[in-house]
């Protein structure tokens, strides 16, 4: 593999007056975290079993830096897109990326063509941007439902596992499109869909690649996604399809003026249709303050899965096809030659006149963080898996920390994605440490936080419906008004342990658009709203959301 260099940020020979502030404060997290210089250095060779061996005496979840990232990006090798590698990848570092997925499309002419000449760029771009982290993956047509990011760990095998399963499991390619209920091939289609996660979980299991990870992409886009297929493909592994998307991308196709009054963040401007799931409000086919429904809704379908006391993660990313008011243009073909013979189309031109987009660059609105003990591909991976994520819309924070901890005695406490099991009556303190963002983002605007929401459900265990897409003791349970604050600070919220288990997830927002949350006031009272029509820049109402944190009652 490529040598892997550390990002400036984080490498202790860049000085300081060469960071940005941005950078800065990110070296500042770093060094907070014990990990910086050396320590941090050694993950290229870091595994899960290396990440363990950091964790703290008592149970405690190790010190974690966080590596910025985009799980949702296109180019050239995607029929529908537009840009190079090196033109994403330059991008992504202009916007503070650590790490990036180039997910094309399946199609006819990525599976045999398209697929084996993006890893030649692939390795090419890992030469050429050392001090990024990039992934080859492939935007999956699930079976009877909407798309997937499907990655997996660089290594001799990675081109040919994502191009073995576009073949056997793509839904596009083997016409197993059909999702409608009660129709012929659904059935068929719904289980070959969990098959194919399990065959991706028996690739990591055998060896014959490190790690893949799976996540569902845009999941309420067209309410194809049901809550009984969700569960089902995560059942089917949850060690490899391990989450959804909580925000799509196409976070600027509501800029006013831009693509018309009807236009709305995400490109969420569909209605139900014969292969929706019927269960499903309309309401759900909005984004909330930029956010899917499923995410968006406290009570909702994300916090029915989580009330079974199963980690499902969200993430966010910027599923970048076009930019917004970018100049350049697709290329032209040459005679007799497109994309299904070729499986890449020409590279773009500049016109110096703004073109179509829905799209930021990578980095540039939304951003995954993901908490490692070491930097390298497997720790981003390691990470995700165990759920120690946040993000962000709009770079509002340079810095969240989460820890859940004993009031007495408590240690670190464990993080997010994390379990701590307790007693009943036993009081817990969750330490929320919060660093505000240190520069203007690339709008222009220093964004200010305004209040952090705790969310707090009980857990139940499985369902007995699979189809239940609410969980009806989840609500807001502690709100801080935290406008004006500036820095680094930590919000201590005592929780009490009742007689069930629980979990509790966070959110907050720069306070500029708020309303009711979906399931009434008693369970959200200032929650995200979809914007009007046509009118949503989302620059004017970013969010950032937490994955849980599980807390066991064992007696």
């Amino acid at each position: 593999m490529t040598e892997q260099h550390l990002p400036v940020w984080a490498d202790p020979s860049v000085p300081p007056a060469d960071l940005d502030a941005q950078g800065v404060s990110r070296r500042g997290l770093l060094r907070r975290a014990g990990l910086f210089g050396a320590a941090f250095a050694l993950g290229g060779a870091a595994t899960p079993a290396a990440a363990a061996a950091g964790r703290g005496h008592g149970g405690d979840d190790p010190c974690l830096a966080y590596l910025v990232g985009d799980h949702h990006v296109h180019s050239v090798y995607s029929h529908d897109a537009k840009y190079t590698f090196a033109q994403q990848a330059r991008a992504a570092a202009r916007y503070g990326l650590d790490w990036m997925v180039f997910n094309e499309h399946s199609n006819f002419g990525h599976a045999a063509y398209g697929a084996a000449l993006e890893h030649k760029e692939i390795l090419k771009a890992r030469a050429a941007n050392p001090r990024q982290l990039i992934f080859q993956g492939l935007e999956w047509y699930i079976p009877a439902a909407e798309h997937c990011t499907v990655f997996a760990a660089p290594g001799p095998h990675e081109v040919d596992l994502l191009t073995r399963f576009e073949l056997a499991y793509d839904g596009k390619l083997l016409g197993y499109t059909e999702g409608a209920a009660g129709a012929a091939d659904t059935a068929r289609n719904e289980a070959h869909a969990v098959r194919a996660v399990k065959w991706l979980a028996e690739q990591r299991r055998s060896g014959y690649v490190d790690d893949v990870l799976v996540l569902a992409n845009h999941p309420l886009r067209l309410g194809i996604d049901s809550p009984h297929e969700l569960r089902g493909w995560r059942d089917a592994a949850p060690e490899i399809m391990i989450g959804m998307e909580g925000a799509p991308g196409a976070q600027g196709a509501a800029l006013p003026g831009l693509r018309g009054t009807t236009s709305v963040r995400g490109e969420y401007e569909n209605k139900p249709s014969a292969q929706s799931w019927a269960g499903y409000p309309a309401d759900a086919y909005l984004t909330y303050g930029g956010f899917d429904w499923a995410t968006a809704t406290v009570g909702g379908l994300w916090d029915s899965m989580l009330a079974e006391g199963r980690l499902f993660s969200i993430t966010t990313n910027s599923d970048n096809h076009r930019t917004v008011l970018d100049t350049w243009k697709n290329g032209d073909w040459p005679a007799g030659r497109n994309f299904d013979n070729t499986g890449r189309l020409p590279d773009p031109v500049d016109t110096d006149t703004a073109q179509p987009g829905s799209d930021f660059w990578p980095g540039q609105f939304s951003r995954t963080h993901v908490g490692v003990t070491r930097y390298g591909y497997r720790a981003v991976m390691t990470g995700l898996r165990e759920g120690r994520v946040w993000l962000d819309h709009g770079h509002l924070l340079d810095g969240l920390e989460v820890r859940l901890r004993r009031e007495h005695g408590g240690g670190r406490g464990v993080t997010l994605g994390g379990r701590l099991r307790v007693r009943r009556g036993e009081r817990l303190t969750l330490d929320i440490t919060v660093t505000t963002a240190s520069r203007p983002n690339p709008q222009g605007i220093l964004p200010e936080l305004a209040h952090v929401d705790v969310i707090r459900g009980a857990v139940r265990g499985p369902v007995s419906d699979r189809d239940a897409w609410k969980a009806p003791d989840t609500r807001v349970a502690h709100t801080t008004d935290v406008s004006g604050r500036k820095g680094t600070y930590t919000l201590r919220v005592p929780l009490t342990v009742g007689e069930e288990s629980f979990y509790v997830r966070l959110r907050g927002s720069d306070g500029n658009r708020h309303g009711t949350g979906y399931l009434g006031a008693s369970v959200d009272p200032h929650g995200p709203v979809p914007h009007e029509p046509g009118d949503g820049d989302p620059w004017a109402d970013t969010w950032f959301y937490s994955n849980p944190v599980f807390v066991d009652v064992v007696g």
